[in-house]
Order: structure tokens, then C-alpha cells, then sequence
């Protein structure tokens, strides 16, 4: 079941978005998050929601969530998009029933398109991106340092409308 996040999943999100960060193959982040970071995430969800996947017995399977692409008023209709999921639901099709969630919550909530940044070794998180419509853009050489290396990344949009918005 896929749902917008409730306080009560901080714990969980906050897990899940950690073994992102240990796996050091879907962030630039090194340092843990805590129950406490995604509850201060989970007051701002009125613009960029945060969805979770859950199984039948309520345990959360991952998370995906909605942030400001760039602060000025032209890119307001643009967010970027993050997903994790928990290592144990990876390859089980939660990923492309939860991002298929945020995607069209976005568009109900006025965003034209969405954008991301994948490793080029992250093989599922690019393929998870062209299942749901993604097309890659371009990379970004170089564009951060993580454990000491430079790492590209490779640039994801959606657009959410066929025709220019107005």
C-alpha cells in the first residue's frame, strides 16, 4: 500500500534512508539521519510530500518524497524527487508502485516536472527511473566527492504535462 508518511514512520524512514547512506551507492549524505531529522521532514509536507510503502502488516518497505528544485518562483512548478528502500524490499516491484505514487501526487499538486540525480552504477535506481517514464539527461562529471572519490551523476527528468504550462 502506498500512503502520504505519517510522524509515526519517522523511525522507519529514518532507518531506511540510512542504509542508503551506509551502502554509499544513492546519496552524497555520510552522516545518519535520526527519528528526529525526518519528524522536522515531516512538517513541510504540504508543498513536497513524503509517501511510504507498507506491507499488510504496516511495516514500511520504503519512502519517497518531493523537494524544492530551486528557490526562485519560474522552477516553482519543478521538484526534485528522492526514493529509498528498505535493502529486504529491494526487487519486489515497491519501487515502481511507490514512485508511480509520487509521481502522479505531484501532478495533482501542480508540479509540471520532476527531476533527480542517479550514480551511473546504480543499474535498479536507473531502470526503476525508466519504468516510470524517466528519461536521462545529461551527467554531471565529477559532480560531488564521496569517501574521498569523485562521482558523476547522471540527470533524470519527467515531464508531467505533454504541453508546455502556461
Amino acid at each position: 500500500m502506498i500512503r502520504f508518511a505519517r510522524a509515526a514512520d519517522a523511525a522507519a524512514i529514518a532507518a531506511i534512508y540510512n542504509q542508503g547512506i551506509a551502502d554509499r551507492g544513492a546519496t552524497f549524505e555520510t552522516e545518519p539521519r535520526t527519528e528526529a531529522d525526518l519528524l522536522e521532514r515531516l512538517s513541510n509536507v504540504e508543498r513536497y510530500p513524503l509517501m511510504v510503502a507498507e506491507d499488510a502488516a504496516g511495516r514500511v518497505l520504503g519512502w519517497a518524497g518531493l523537494s524544492s528544485y530551486r528557490p526562485r518562483e519560474c522552477y516553482a512548478g519543478i521538484a526534485e524527487f528522492s526514493i529509498y528502500l528498505d535493502r529486504e524490499a529491494r526487487g519486489r516491484g515497491v519501487g515502481r508502485s511507490l514512485l508511480s505514487g509520487l509521481i502522479e501526487v505531484a501532478a495533482q499538486r501542480g508540479f509540471w516536472k520532476l527531476v533527480s540525480r542517479v550514480f551511473p552504477l546504480n543499474a535498479a535506481s536507473r531502470a526503476l527511473c525508466r519504468a516510470c517514464g524517466f528519461r536521462e539527461v545529461g551527467t554531471y562529471e565529477k559532480h560531488a566527492r564521496l569517501d574521498g572519490e569523485w562521482l558523476d551523476v547522471i540527470i533524470v527528468e519527467l515531464s508531467l504535462h505533454t504541453q508546455t504550462p502556461q
